[in-house]
């Protein structure tokens, strides 16, 4: 039987933004409707009210930055208005509306899927009632949080990767897409690694759940890091300067792997042993399909 489609509120600023991110949301695994009122458009939405009133309804938020200012936020966390959530914006390291929120910037919107499933997973996983607002508050938080797991299964959406959203799944030019967002987002984590650590590390989550629920081959992510090296090679001779500094960046590559390593880690139920798991065998087929398929 086919998994229920969940629900997505889109609150942004523009159609523009509204239609690019209805093109990354499957139809066939998200229901998305635009709360942003047409007549509202380029002024402040009343998040608070919208969401009051839709709370029954929405499973998880797309919300752009410029809408989540302090005195919102304070008021969502203080009703308990907590929802799985991408934010859309520019990734400045810093919490726009609640702890397991997830960011991705607007060049970026070709993960988007993968990342709703990753915030999804994430809100059940490490969602906590952490004064994050009053009694009534938490008991949204609760409920929402059972609905979804009644919605998606005990384990929820993380052990539940869709194969039809692999890249090696994916039509030629949309994967293609999805690789080229990567690679963005991979160099917004390199040039933020030792400069601001809190904003590469938002970038670095952005990449890896998309890795993870694509089924990002490892060799291919060892690629996008070796040409962004290469890259940023190219560009320091060019302009005369030194480039050895550029091997300390093996470090954001370990990263990435052992980031990668505990989702799949965790991706593991408890009760199936390490030695049966055919999800290893499917994840080297994979690898070497989407390998033949690029050199092709």
């Amino acid at each position: 039987m086919a998994r229920p489609g969940l629900t997505i509120a889109l609150l942004l600023t523009t159609p523009a933004l509204v239609d690019a991110c209805q093109q990354w949301l499957p139809e066939m695994r998200y229901h998305s409707i635009d709360l942003s009122e047409p007549d509202q458009r380029g002024e402040r939405l009343d998040l608070v009210g919208i969401l009051e009133a839709q709370q029954e309804q929405i499973d998880a938020l797309v919300v752009e930055q410029q809408l989540l200012d302090a005195t919102t936020r304070g008021q969502l966390l203080g009703r308990g208005l907590l929802f799985p959530a991408v934010v859309v914006g520019e990734v400045k390291g810093h919490v726009d509306y609640h702890s397991e929120e997830l960011h991705l910037a607007n060049d970026q919107l070709a993960q988007l899927g993968y990342t709703v499933d990753a915030a999804i997973s994430r809100f059940l996983r490490q969602g906590r009632a952490d004064g994050r607002g009053d009694g009534d508050g938490l008991a949204s938080v609760d409920k929402l949080s059972r609905r979804l797991q009644e919605r998606l299964g005990y384990l929820g959406v993380f052990y539940k990767r869709d194969p039809s959203r692999f890249l090696g799944s994916l039509p030629s030019e949309e994967r293609s897409e999805v690789l080229d967002s990567l690679q963005r987002t991979y160099r917004d984590l390199l040039i933020s690694y030792f400069r601001d650590p809190a904003a590469s590390n938002q970038a670095l989550e952005s990449f890896v759940n998309t890795a993870f629920f694509s089924d990002l081959p490892i060799t291919r992510t060892v690629e996008i890091h070796v040409d962004q090296i290469d890259e940023f090679w190219k560009q320091l001779r060019l302009e005369g300067h030194k480039s050895e500094f550029l091997q300390d960046y093996r470090l954001a590559l370990l990263d990435v792997m052992a980031h990668l390593c505990e989702m799949y880690r965790r991706s593991i139920p408890p009760d199936i042993p390490l030695s049966g798991l055919a999800a290893g065998r499917h994840r080297r087929e994979a690898d070497r399909s989407v390998d033949q398929e690029e050199s092709s």
